[in-house]
């Protein structure tokens, strides 16, 4: 069988390791102005930029950013007229930063970019300097924005947004609690699974995915353990880093499909989604890809040769190990909620028909009961 042209792309100048935040000033040089995107609790770490010239911090950035939270970001960026734009923080302050610095300065709106290779150009220059291992978007070329009027994200793919810089320090992932390092940490697995495992698998980006899920397997439970382990949060940065890489040729499938609702609708923070429809998938899926699920078994820690309910039993329990609540019902989901969420994860046919065996609505009803 033929191997499938890929391109990947990449920030064009990565910096790993404890200190490595304080690189983004002396990169960026004398500049006049800087926009950076932050949260509250991700604005402290402004100062350790080391930036020059004068800085305006947005931080009202939302744990999914829709497009309101959008315009006023731009909005920002319009008074500053930044030379640069800085994303401090998860997924969500990063995948705003990507557009801001796209869009600030054109007659593009959001609807105008909405899908592959639609962003004009990029003139403001990028840093992403990432506060989490999860979402691994510092990587990527790909921005999500919520739309609350349909309940559904709007997703803009472009190497136009790919960072200039991105920074992977493991210092500012200490104060990461617990459970969101956990809930993190299962989405940049299920990041690279996703990939791993799909029916647009590339050899090379099986590569990427199988080094970010051994990375998983070895580190975050000791990240979980020890939010001051610099050996883990670093591999958990890098794991991260991975499946970040893992979406831009070949992207997730059913399984960030089925989480999807469950942030838009239900509001749950987006790892914590994966991570519930997490071991339910993978599950479903064995089937068709019976050897890459026992790597990805082994990289875990489970034992071998395992049927689809005892795998289902081990990553659940896997993930419960690690002090995540895997019940939508103590979420706050509602029996009657889940017909719409079965119906609008199945309507995300981009990613849905990534997935190596097809699923039926019922199929996706089905996960969501098991999971309730």
């Amino acid at each position: 069988m033929a191997i499938v042209p890929i391109t990947i792309h990449q920030p064009r100048r990565l910096a790993v390791g404890a200190g490595t935040v304080a690189t983004v000033g002396p990169w960026a040089g004398d500049i006049g102005s800087t926009l950076v995107i932050a949260t509250p609790i991700t604005a402290a770490f402004v100062d350790r930029l080391q930036l020059s010239g004068r800085i305006r911090v947005f931080d009202a950035i939302p744990g999914e950013p829709d497009i309101a939270t959008l315009d006023a970001a731009l909005a920002a960026a319009r008074e500053v007229r930044p030379d640069l734009v800085v994303g401090l923080g998860g997924g969500s302050v990063m995948d705003v930063a990507k557009l801001v610095a796209a869009l600030w300065d054109c007659d593009q709106t959001l609807i105008d970019v909405a899908g592959p290779n639609r962003v004009a150009g990029r003139t403001t220059r990028l840093a992403q300097v990432a506060t989490t291992a999860g979402t691994g978007s510092e990587a990527g070329i790909r921005s999500l924005i919520t739309d609350p009027a349909k309940g559904s994200k709007i997703a803009v793919e472009s190497p136009h947004l790919i960072a200039d810089l991105a920074v992977l320090d493991p210092e500012l992932t200490y104060s990461v609690p617990p459970a969101v390092t956990a809930a993190t940490g299962v989405d940049a697995m299920a990041h690279c699974v996703e990939a791993f495992t799909n029916r647009r698998a590339h050899p090379m980006i099986d590569g990427f995915a199988r080094m970010g899920i051994q990375l998983v397997g070895r580190y975050l439970a000791r990240a979980v353990r020890d939010g001051g382990d610099t050996e883990a949060r670093e591999g958990m940065m890098l794991a991260s880093y991975y499946g970040g890489i893992c979406l831009g040729p070949v992207n997730t499938a059913a399984g960030h499909a089925i989480a999807y609702p469950l942030g838009t609708l239900l509001h749950l923070p987006h790892g914590l989604a994966n991570a519930i429809v997490f071991p339910h998938v993978l599950a479903f899926n064995q089937p068709a890809v019976p050897g890459k699920t026992a790597e990805i078994a082994e990289a875990l820690g489970f034992r071998d040769n395992l049927d689809q309910n005892t795998l289902r039993d081990a990553a659940h329990g896997y993930c419960t190990g690690l002090g995540l609540a895997m019940a939508l019902s103590s979420h706050g989901a509602k029996a009657s909620d889940l017909p719409r969420f079965a119906a609008d994860a199945h309507a995300i046919r981009r990613l849905m028909d990534n997935n190596p065996i097809d699923m039926t609505v019922e199929d996706v009803a089905a996960i969501y009961q098991a999971a309730f």
